[in-house]
């Protein structure tokens, strides 16, 4: 086996061990690319080299595939993966789940690619009705495949963090192997609010905010004043009684845009089990927050143009019914045309009201 496949299949079942403490924000991924993406189907998946596993999904019960079987081989780590007609693919129309249940139409996917570019899987939606993406719809999906990477590989490093604590060589070594590579942000604050240690991504970051130069030893205090310094002694506090804190928020500004954080509070043991301290962590979720507010803006003026569309369509159909109304209430009775015309007016005044309350009802 060839060396660089040998260490994909290591990453893929060190991930599938590792207990994961925000599983729920990974089916909130999935749930998203569910909804904003408007397909039944969303799984996120691991490969290795023969089976597909879904750990995370919308729209089925599943929990494995054949990697024969599955979309998400074809994946390159270049481009998505979109299938607009499922049927009208050759290199798809005979698979298993295209011509039996759940005959599958439409496919998306994007590769989950670690720091180091290892290939462990997807995130994919499917649908059984053809269709296809937005351009926006295309990068956001792109971007949920980061955050997939970026969520798992921070919960790896923040267990390697806590080992720290424990200050034996070896986890020092792990640690700042994995941590020099991190696109996260990392500290360790001893029990009396003073630095025990960082990687260099925070260091940086404090750096170029706030000209603040990091060091072991240095007090938060120096570092977070007023209203800052307050809400990180709250969190600290609760994370020292065991508490774990998560949350996002706006951090500040770069180049007149915002930046958004995925901070949690952790913490942090020694061999006995006892909190000596807590790890804080941040994660950049700058690029999915743009990303998700754009495609819910979109999907709110599509929404209001169909509405606005179908009420149009129902005014003179409820023009004709009133005149309709009218014109028997003189005549008594009404000649064959003029009830055909009735009826199939009627129809179509059925017909809009469908199409009114299935927008109304619709997830955009």
């Amino acid at each position: 086996m060839p060396q660089r496949e040998l260490q994909r299949l290591q990453e893929i079942h060190r991930f599938l061990n590792l207990n994961i403490d925000k599983d729920h924000e990974l089916q909130e991924i999935a749930e998203l690319a569910s909804e904003l993406l408007d397909c039944p189907i969303a799984l996120i998946t691991l490969m290795d080299g023969e089976t597909q596993y879904f750990l995370y999904k919308v729209g089925t019960d599943l929990k494995q595939n054949a990697i024969k079987d599955s979309f998400c081989k074809h994946l390159t780590q270049e481009n998505l993966l979109i299938i607009p007609d499922t049927t009208k693919d050759l290199k798809f129309r005979n698979t298993s789940c295209v011509t039996a249940s759940p005959f599958i139409r439409f496919y998306a996917g994007a590769a989950l690619l670690t720091h180091d570019q290892h290939q462990l899987g997807s995130i994919c939606v499917m649908g059984t009705e053809p269709k296809t993406l937005s351009k926006g719809q295309q990068h956001l999906l792109k971007v949920l495949a980061k955050r997939v990477i970026q969520i798992t590989e921070f919960e790896f490093s923040i267990n390697l963090l806590k080992e720290q604590f424990i200050k034996s060589r070896e986890s020092e070594i792990k640690l700042r192997s994995f941590f020099e590579t991190s696109s996260a942000l990392h500290l360790l604050v001893d029990k009396n609010l003073q630095v025990f240690d960082f990687n260099k991504n925070f260091a940086d970051f404090l750096r170029q905010m706030y000209d603040v130069e990091l060091m072991q030893g240095l007090p938060v205090g120096k570092v977070l004043h007023g209203e800052a310094l307050k809400s990180f002694i709250g969190d600290f506090e609760k994370a020292l009684n065991g508490e774990m804190v998560s949350f996002e928020r706006k951090v500040g500004y770069r180049n007149d845009q915002e930046i958004w954080w995925y901070v949690t509070f952790e913490p942090g043991l020694n061999p006995e089990g006892e909190i000596i301290g807590i790890s804080y962590n941040a994660l950049d979720i700058t690029e999915r927050k743009l990303n998700e507010a754009q495609i819910i803006a979109q999907n709110k003026s599509l929404r209001e143009v169909a509405l606005w569309q179908s009420h149009e369509l129902r005014r003179p159909v409820a023009t004709i019914l009133g005149l309709m109304d009218i014109y028997k209430a003189r005549k008594k009775s009404l000649d064959k045309e003029l009830l055909m015309l009735e009826k199939v007016t009627k129809e179509l005044d059925e017909r809009v009201k469908e199409i009114v309350g299935n927008i109304d009802i619709a997830h955009f």
